[in-house]
């Protein structure tokens, strides 16, 4: 999102082709690697929306970033306040919190670096670039720390997301 770019890109109807494929694939477990499918409730409809993500882990923390900006998913997690996160049939519940922008650099760097090849067209810096050139980018980029809800995200089960 360049400069004076919108506060969200909308996807083209060839991304919301491949986007419901590959939820539906990552959902049964055909698809693994670090897919996985993001389920919120709508906050004005009240039905699951689902799409696919690339959860960030860092430093012993789950992240969610929305390479599109301030897109309907962030709104209604803002809403919600809770996500889940869904992989070959297993259903994990999330709290979020929304990182302050002062806060998001790390994490927008990692993100960018490990995700180059699927959300690098979003990002006006290359992979590889200091921390310090997210500064300017980070209010443009939601990002949110995940907290497990579920009793079974602890320990064994959360290993099994990874």
């Amino acid at each position: 999102m360049p400069g004076n770019a919108p506060s969200y890109l909308k996807p083209g109807a060839l991304d919301r082709i491949l986007g419901s494929t590959l939820v539906l694939l990552v959902r049964i477990g055909l698809i693994r690697g670090h897919f996985y499918v993001l389920e919120v409730r709508g906050r004005k409809s009240g039905r699951t929306i689902s799409l696919p993500v690339d959860p960030l882990d860092l430093e012993g923390q789950r992240y969610l970033v929305c390479a599109r900006g301030n897109s309907n998913w962030v709104r209604n997690a803002r809403t919600a306040g809770e996500v889940a996160l869904v992989r070959a049939m297993r259903r994990r519940r999330y709290a979020v919190r929304e990182l302050c922008p002062g806060m998001r650099p790390p994490v927008l760097k990692a993100y960018l670096d490990r995700f180059a090849g699927e959300v690098q067209r979003f990002f006006p810096v290359p992979r590889g670039s200091p921390v310090e050139s997210f500064n300017d980018l980070a209010p443009r980029y939601p990002v949110f720390e995940l907290q497990p809800l579920d009793e079974t995200a602890h320990g064994t089960a959360a290993a099994a997301l990874r």
